[in-house]
C-alpha cells in the first residue's frame, strides 16, 4: 500500500480545504458560506417557500430551533439560519468538522453574512450514538432535528455524485440511520425531518406521518406537536 495518505487538510488562501484524488473525487472540498452554491440560495432560494422550510415547519411567526444533525459541508444549516433559525450543525466525521469550523470563522468576519453566522454552531461527534449529549453540551433545546442521512447506495458508481462519493469513503456505510431516526425522535420537542430521495423507502422504525415532496427529494415528517407562533 502507498503511504500517502487518501485525504489532507491544507491551508489555501479560500480557506481550509480537503485535498482528494481528482479522477475519484472531485474538487478539493472546502466550506463557503459567503459566496458560491451559499451565496446564490441565500439570495435567490425563495425565502420559507423552499422545501426544506417547509417541513421544518417555518411560517409567518414560527421560527423553530433546528438541529442539524447531519451536517455535512452545512449547506441546508446555513439555510435554516439565514431564515432566522437558531441551528446547531453536529457533524461525525472530524475533516469535514474542521471545514466548518473553518468555513464559520471566515463567515463570522464577513459582514453580509456574520449575523447569519452568529446563529449557527457546531458540534462534533456521531449523533446516532451521542445525540442527547450533544444537544445537551449545545444549549439548545431543539424544537426540529433535521436529518439527511447518505442517500441509498446505487451499484452504478458513474451516478453517484463524485463528492458523494468522497462522504462515503470519509463516513462509511449509513447502517446507522434507523439508530438516528430513533435517537432524533427522543430529543426533538416538535418534530423530526427526514430528507430522502423521491421514491426511496422511509428509513427502518416508525412510519413518517406527512411528507413533503417536489420533483426529486422529499421530506418525511414526524411530528410530536404543532409547532405554534410566539
Amino acid at each position: 500500500m502507498s503511504g500517502t495518505p487518501l485525504f489532507t487538510l491544507e491551508h489555501r488562501p479560500e480557506g481550509l480545504v480537503l485535498c482528494c484524488d481528482p479522477p475519484t473525487f472531485g474538487h478539493p472540498l472546502h466550506v463557503d458560506f459567503v459566496g458560491g452554491k451559499a451565496g446564490h440560495r441565500r439570495r435567490f432560494g425563495g425565502g420559507r417557500g423552499q422545501l426544506i422550510a417547509r417541513a421544518c415547519g417555518f411560517k409567518a411567526g414560527v421560527t423553530p430551533s433546528v438541529i442539524d444533525a447531519t451536517a455535512g459541508l452545512g449547506r441546508d444549516a446555513f439555510v435554516l439560519a439565514s431564515l432566522g433559525a437558531r441551528v446547531v450543525m453536529i457533524e461525525r466525521v472530524p475533516e469535514i468538522a474542521a471545514l466548518l469550523e473553518d468555513g464559520l470563522v471566515r463567515a463570522m468576519a464577513h459582514p453580509d453574512v456574520r449575523e447569519i453566522a452568529a446563529r449557527m454552531s457546531l458540534q462534533h461527534g456521531d449523533a446516532s450514538a451521542q445525540l442527547a449529549q450533544l444537544v445537551a453540551d449545545s444549549g439548545v433545546a431543539p424544537q426540529v432535528v433535521h436529518l439527511d442521512p447518505m442517500f441509498p447506495h446505487r451499484e452504478k458508481s458513474a451516478l453517484v455524485k463524485k463528492e458523494m462519493r468522497l462522504f462515503r469513503e470519509l463516513a462509511g456505510s449509513n447502517d446507522d440511520a434507523p439508530r438516528l431516526l430513533e435517537a432524533a425522535l427522543e430529543v426533538a420537542t416538535h418534530r423530526v425531518v427526514v430528507k430522502r430521495p423521491k421514491g426511496a423507502p422511509p428509513i427502518q422504525g416508525p412510519a413518517p406521518q406527512h411528507t413533503v415532496e417536489e420533483k426529486n427529494s422529499r421530506y418525511d415528517l414526524y411530528v410530536h406537536r404543532s409547532l405554534r407562533s410566539d
